[in-house]
């Protein structure tokens, strides 16, 4: 349970909806796969004109109904909308869900990888400093990597593994040096990286795990949440993730210091929102004075309360959601299974499924323009898998960087993959138009 002051009425609201989570998967893991069906053959799309219209698939959909309208109305009606109790509840829920001790949110999941990454150069517990060595995937998001150069820590990039698209296990082996301190493991596309293995690679060089799990809430690795193994993780709520708060994210650890020090970090520096028993730093008691002391070179990262009560209601739904997204994964997984012309991702443990990858191969290797070009024209959004190789971003220019081996895996990802969206509605019909499209595309070459 995390470090709040709530009172009993908020205990009572936070374990009525835990329940209700709890009751929901339960029920959800019996809904058999067999019932979905695997030769739907829905032709309504063939009658849409993609001109001048909406996608046909897009690569995300908005999960809002009217629950989540009516819960900001009553906010804006009350004119309770900064920082508080929603998010304290919020924050809770989520630890609860996650299995961790500690959640805090943030204005973005961006917002959360800084604040780890400040927390553990910045807090004398960690042995994390400036020129360490960090070692990092070729394949993340931008702002998972900045963070880690904005604190003046080297990037030591190493390739990802072809068929899972994660940092490969192997590879981080070979690559640590004298001044390796922490590996960040960014979970791709709702798959957990190698986390067991990285956690015993971590605490056999004596290393620190950092997780990047923006892409991954809800799936599992031996039925252990990702977002778990690590040190810290950050999480997402922006509108293309697994669940929408418009903008918004959570840091999520088991450590007490680090949770404290972040505390101080997300709001101005100051240690207003810490306990009165903390140890890293002892409060007098007189609010007029704890409220604006300033201990911590802070950050204003603070969500607020419309963040919150939208996401109280989407992780409340979030079983539903997540049921559907592997029912879509199972249909594409179907349609796609042991073709010779792409090779979709493979999967370890339990994938939340953020979205569908392929990398092209064969006659469709180095083809990947026109691909795009047929998917377009069809209506069906698509995107790169994450950056592709995020080395040949300009903005690598701004790092101090190396590279262990050659990065061959990230740059056949770069030139040959691409990934469509998943969400919550039912996908048959599009994942089987995109399917159409790829033999329709393959009879002409």
């Amino acid at each position: 349970m995390a470090c709040l002051m709530l009172d009993n009425c908020m205990y009572e609201q936070i374990n009525s909806s835990l329940n209700k989570i709890r009751n929901l998967e339960k029920n959800l893991k019996i809904i058999p796969f067999n019932a979905f069906d695997l030769n739907f053959k829905n032709k309504s799309h063939e009658k849409l004109n993609y001109e001048n219209c909406q996608p046909f698939y897009p690569i995300s959909s908005s999960s809002w109904d009217v629950e989540e309208e009516e819960e900001i109305i009553k906010l804006v009606r009350a004119q309770k909308l900064t920082m508080g109790e929603n998010v304290k509840k919020f924050e809770t829920l989520f630890s609860n869900y996650t299995g961790t001790k500690y959640s805090l949110m943030t204005n973005s999941g961006s917002s959360a990888n800084l604040l780890i990454i400040a927390g553990l150069v910045l807090s004398k517990k960690f042995d994390i400093n400036k020129g360490d060595e960090i070692i990092v995937p070729a394949i993340g998001w931008s702002t998972s990597f900045s963070p880690l150069s904005q604190y003046g820590l080297k990037l030591r990039f190493v390739d990802v593994n072809l068929e899972t698209l994660n940092i490969d296990e192997n590879e981080v082996i070979n690559a640590i040096t004298s001044k390796t301190k922490a590996i960040l493991a960014i979970n791709i596309l709702g798959n957990p990286a190698e986390l067991v293995k990285l956690r015993k690679i971590s605490k056999k060089y004596g290393l620190t795990l950092i997780e990047d799990n923006c892409e991954c809430l809800g799936s599992k690795l031996q039925n252990k949440h990702s977002g778990t193994y690590g040190i810290a993780s950050s999480h997402s709520f922006h509108f293309s993730h697994h669940i929408q708060t418009i903008e918004g994210g959570m840091v999520c650890t088991d450590d007490e210091d680090l949770y404290h020090f972040l505390l101080s970090l997300r709001s101005h520096g100051w240690t207003r929102d810490l306990p009165f028993k903390c140890s890293l730093h002892q409060k007098t008691g007189i609010g007029f004075n704890d409220a604006f002391q300033f201990i911590t070179p802070g950050y204003n990262f603070k969500p607020n309360e419309i963040n919150a009560v939208v996401g109280l209601k989407q992780l409340e739904k979030y079983p539903f959601f997540l049921n559907q997204r592997k029912k879509n994964a199972f249909y594409f997984s179907y349609l796609f299974r042991d073709l010779d012309f792409c090779l979709p991702q493979k999967i370890i443990g339990s994938s939340s499924w953020f979205g569908f990858s392929l990398i092209l191969k064969n006659k469709l290797e180095n083809k990947r323009s026109l691909v795009l070009y047929e998917l377009c024209k069809a209506g069906i959004e698509t995107r790169p898998i994450v950056t592709g190789n995020f080395l040949k971003n300009p903005v690598i220019e701004y790092f101090d960087y190396s590279i262990s081996k050659q990065l061959l895996n990230a740059e056949i990802i770069d030139l040959n993959g691409l990934f469509f969206g998943n969400d919550h509605r039912d996908l048959r019909s599009q994942i089987l138009k995109v399917r159409e499209v790829f033999d329709s595309l393959l009879k002409k070459i």
